[in-house]
């Protein structure tokens, strides 16, 4: 893309700051929210980026691992004042949700929370699958669009699905493989070797088990926010045994609930791990190769955009993720204990899948029906 014009760097560090932070506190409803609150800002009403140049960044992003409405939020604000500028317009994006959903996760995951704070975490748990389940849906179509087999692109969801409802430890490495196989079929009308993206996205960022965690939620995720779940689930839960099952799903919820992020869930992640200082190294870790994303390789967008390449990687990683998102309510749905639970998840289920309600107001009712349960003298999980 285009280097910013030198009326674009005129852009202070302090308008960047107001306008990226008011963003991520405003910024309800995941990627879609995100992405249109960036358009008005930048395209429609400051003029700093043009709309051709705004959807080619949209477009690259998708190709990046890792949560692509951060990354264009780094990016934007790149182009309006510099290396600087995404610094701070990417933690202003990111930084007030992360507050938010630490002071939550204090609030949900304390030795003894209150009884109508476990209702709430109860009932919007429960709604959490279909949760996922719409996430996997809306990402489907246009994805399947873009196939170029039918055949293989069902058959990448079958796995991504089959992977995240029995073992989710395998994720990974299913995304990669299809990705690799997609890569490998299509290099037959002579496209360039992905060896590099591939050993990229294999890079690990350290030994410690929550900083892998973390890693593997910011570098080696395709497809959208909740494919993360997957990706965490298992090593939350039943490896290292930082969270229950219910406080999983807890976790999910406020990661929808919150501005910004939905990557912000892994904040939670880590302070079930080591308190608020796991909750702030899991979020460095998380978020730190979208910065490094932009800082890098923002000058080659355009390359990236055009790249045969990354496209056929995406080709087999992005419907193997969908079927992750998909297949990762199987485990969701699995972590309920209380009958009244799936009365909450079957009518999230018709409110979004039917209704066409929001993610945030489906989540916030499900939470208000758990409270009513509680309060109510209700069994609880």
């Amino acid at each position: 893309m285009a280097a910013p014009s030198p009326a674009t760097r005129e852009v202070g560090l302090a308008s960047v700051a107001r306008e990226w932070g008011r963003i991520g506190c405003i910024g309800f409803g995941g990627p879609p929210a995100h992405i249109a609150l960036l358009r008005r800002l930048c395209v429609d009403e400051r003029g700093w980026l043009d709309p051709h140049d705004f959807e080619d960044a949209v477009a690259a992003c998708n190709l990046l691992p890792g949560p692509a409405s951060t990354q264009l939020a780094i990016y934007c604000a790149s182009r309006v004042a510099g290396r600087a500028g995404a610094l701070v317009g990417g933690l202003g994006f990111i930084v007030p949700g992360l507050v938010a959903i630490l002071a939550l996760a204090a609030l949900f995951l304390s030795g003894s929370p209150p009884r109508w704070v476990l209702g709430a975490g109860a009932g919007a748990g429960a709604a959490v699958a279909a949760v996922a389940v719409q996430a996997g849906i809306s990402l489907a179509p246009e994805s399947r669009r873009r196939a170029r087999s039918v055949p293989r692109w069902v058959a990448y969801a079958v796995a991504g699905g089959a992977v995240a409802a029995t073992t989710g430890a395998w994720v990974v490495l299913v995304l990669l493989g299809c990705g690799a196989i997609e890569l490998a079929v299509r290099r037959t009308t002579g496209l360039p070797s992905a060896a590099p993206l591939v050993a990229a996205a294999a890079a690990t960022g350290g030994t410690l088990s929550l900083v892998w965690v973390a890693f593997k939620v910011g570098a080696l995720s395709y497809g959208g926010g909740f494919v993360i779940i997957p990706l965490m689930q298992h090593d939350a839960v039943s490896r290292y045994h930082w969270l229950t099952s219910q406080q999983f799903l807890n976790a999910v919820a406020l990661g929808q609930v919150t501005p910004g992020p939905v990557v912000h869930t892994v904040a939670v992640v880590g302070y079930g791990a080591a308190g608020v200082g796991g909750g702030l190294l899991a979020a460095l870790v998380a978020f730190s190769p979208s910065f490094a994303f932009i800082l890098l390789g923002a000058d080659r967008f355009d390359q990236l955009r055009s790249s045969t390449a990354a496209g056929a990687f995406l080709g087999g990683a992005g419907p193997a993720a969908i079927g992750a998102i998909l297949g990762s309510a199987i485990p969701l749905a699995r972590a309920l204990s209380c009958n009244w639970q799936y009365a909450v998840l079957a009518a999230a289920a018709v409110a979004l899948l039917v209704v066409r309600r929001g993610v945030v107001e489906t989540l916030l009712a499900a939470a208000g029906v758990g409270v009513i349960v509680a309060l109510a003298g209700g069994p609880l999980p």
